[in-house]
């Protein structure tokens, strides 16, 4: 909760949308946190000229009048970290909304303060340091048994010499121990714009396993690494951002609904606290924070929704978790920096967006990372924002600045979902940068030959990509047996391999072995069909029952690779 510090007030002088002016603010800083008006709206100081301040206010202001008081809190707009954070659904500057609902009714009342965190709960704390032991700023004091599968791990906010420190149930107002004389918490503030610290930022090498086949086989994304996914509406990047989140195997999950649809986030906070987790069998929210921020919520509050995302992913992330965060979606967050903008009579750039847009976006997305922390852990924050580009236009500001920054584009085409293909993600468009990065990890832990493999199958849907441009001119037959062969293999990897049933019970996930035992069986029949096509005809070859039995891979549980193979040299009548 904020606290007041003085009674130094300042006067509103103006007021435009989310963005009020006001003066006799001398003592202020760029970035306090202010109360505005007599019913002490949450806003922020994002600009200064003499004693003149610019407040972006993170609430309705209607009803405001020139002449209300504005208080500075002398604080930066911060988030608490402890014990608490997971299974909970935050506004986007960290108001539980479950408490705010108890205390306001369905409606939010506005200048409501609940505290971030539970304060009465006891925690058990099982202490790892003792008594004098010297601790550098982030290193483990002790740890909490959040939930079944997460460990939480007490970070000391500074360095020093501990004092008495021991083991018992604490409130998160409860002091644990002493630092220098200075008592230690349970949880501590961190402001959002500033990015936490670490040790050392290492290669990501690691790939996140996401258990859908176009994104882990074709466009891996690192543990630490970014992914945009822009597309036009219907085209599924909701969809693909909750499979993300039920199957990548990251250890902490931060949903950030930034701008979008009431009814979408309905659906969201609904269906994540019944969704079941496949590694657990519990539920999958005991592992995810939900950070809703709606469109019809005040714009100002979209910018610190996914600061406050992103600073709760760096704080699991220097307990040494893997920790994914979706935004969804990036677009509704540079429109609200539009509006600020406009509203503060900035010079606009392109499109109206502000001239700092491609800062803003690098300041987010920069601070992804697999790193050493300085409590000795390993951990990563993995970023994937969706970008909802008007009409599908992929050459609008907010998607091309994304893409100078992230390194994996996973571009959602409405022609695909249009025919029904999901995931809807274009393979001839869509790139990763992290391919040579993972190759490594996956031919120890796969297969020796998963990157030949995977880069044959690129070829075959590049050209088949081409032959059909020359198929509409002058159809199938008038192409060579061979070309036929490849305009065949390329209709398998699309439909027996690319589509993915998100809702299916086990075509959902695919496991990377899985993955490569689909995979080498479709090119081992294109190789063997090669040869065949010399004495069969193509349409002999398409209607064989080991068609059939590839088409049903992703449908069964275990794949029986050998049988499949045989029928392969059967019925193809090659020799092996």
């Amino acid at each position: 909760m904020l606290r007041l510090r003085g009674e130094k007030m300042g006067v509103i002088s103006k007021i435009s949308g989310p963005v009020v002016i006001a003066k006799d603010m001398k003592d202020a800083k760029v970035y306090d946190v202010v109360r505005v008006g007599e019913e002490n709206l949450i806003g922020e100081i994002i600009g200064l000229v003499r004693d003149k301040a610019t407040i972006q206010v993170y609430e309705e202001t209607s009803g405001l009048k020139p002449g209300e008081k504005v208080v500075d809190t002398h604080e930066p707009l911060c988030v608490e970290l402890g014990p608490g954070l997971l299974k909970s659904i935050y506004d986007g500057i960290q108001r539980p909304l479950e408490k705010m609902k108890q205390k306001s009714g369905d409606f939010i009342a506005r200048g409501i303060d609940v505290p971030a965190l539970n304060e009465r709960k006891k925690w058990e704390f099982e202490a790892k340091v003792k008594k004098g032991a010297k601790v550098k700023a982030g290193q483990v004091l002790g740890t909490v048994q959040e939930s079944k599968t997460i460990e939480h791990r007490i970070l000391a906010p500074f360095a020093g010499k501990v004092g008495d420190i021991k083991s018992g149930k604490y409130s998160i107002r409860d002091p644990i121990g002493t630092i220098d004389g200075k008592e230690v918490f349970l949880a501590h503030k961190w402001p959002v714009r500033k990015k936490r610290p670490y040790e050392q930022k290492l290669d990501p090498d690691t790939p996140l396993i996401s258990g859908q086949r176009i994104l882990d086989t074709f466009f891996p994304i690192a543990k630490g690494g970014t992914a945009a996914i822009p597309g036009p509406f219907g085209a599924g990047k909701t969809v693909t951002q909750h499979s993300l989140a039920k199957w990548c195997d990251a250890d902490v999950i931060i949903f950030v609904g930034c701008g979008e649809r009431g009814n979408e986030m309905t659906d969201v906070l609904q269906e994540f606290p019944e969704l079941v987790d496949p590694k657990t069998g519990d539920k999958l929210i005991e592992r995810t924070v939900l950070i809703a921020n709606t469109s019809n919520m005040p714009v100002a509050a979209r910018e610190a929704s996914v600061y406050t995302g992103v600073t709760i992913g760096e704080y699991y992330r220097d307990q040494g978790y893997d920790v994914t965060m979706l935004a969804d979606s990036t677009s509704r967050w540079a429109e609200a920096m539009r509006e600020i903008s406009g509203r503060l009579e900035e010079m606009p750039g392109e499109e109206g967006y502000p001239a700092y847009l491609a800062a803003k976006l690098a300041e987010f997305y920069e601070r992804a990372g697999r790193v050493k922390a300085f409590s000795g852990e390993i951990g990563s924050v993995s970023l994937v924002g969706a970008v909802s580009p008007p009409g599908g236009d992929f050459s609008e500001p907010v998607t091309q600045n994304t893409l100078r920054i992230t390194k994996v584009f996973w571009a959602l085409d409405a022609a695909l979902a249009n025919r029904r293909h999901f995931p809807a993600i274009n393979w001839l468009t869509s790139y990763s940068l992290y391919l040579d990065n993972v190759t490594e990890w996956y031919n120890e832990h796969v297969s020796p030959g998963w990157r030949k493999l995977r880069d044959e199958a690129m070829v075959i849907l590049q050209k088949e990509a081409e032959l059909q441009e020359i198929v509409q001119l002058v159809g199938p037959d008038a192409l060579p047996p061979e070309d036929q062969v490849i305009l065949e293999a390329g209709r398998m990897l699309r439909e027996d391999y690319l589509q993915q049933n998100a809702f299916h019970e086990v075509d959902a996930y695919c496991s990377p072995k899985k993955q490569f035992d689909m995979l080498r069986l479709i090119m081992m029949f294109v190789h063997h069909a090669k040869e065949a096509i010399k004495h069969k005809t193509l349409s002999e070859i398409a209607t064989l029952p080991v068609r059939s039995e590839i088409a049903r891979m992703k449908y069964v549980e275990e794949i029986d690779v050998k049988k499949i193979e045989h029928d392969i040299v059967e019925q193809l009548g090659v020799k092996q």
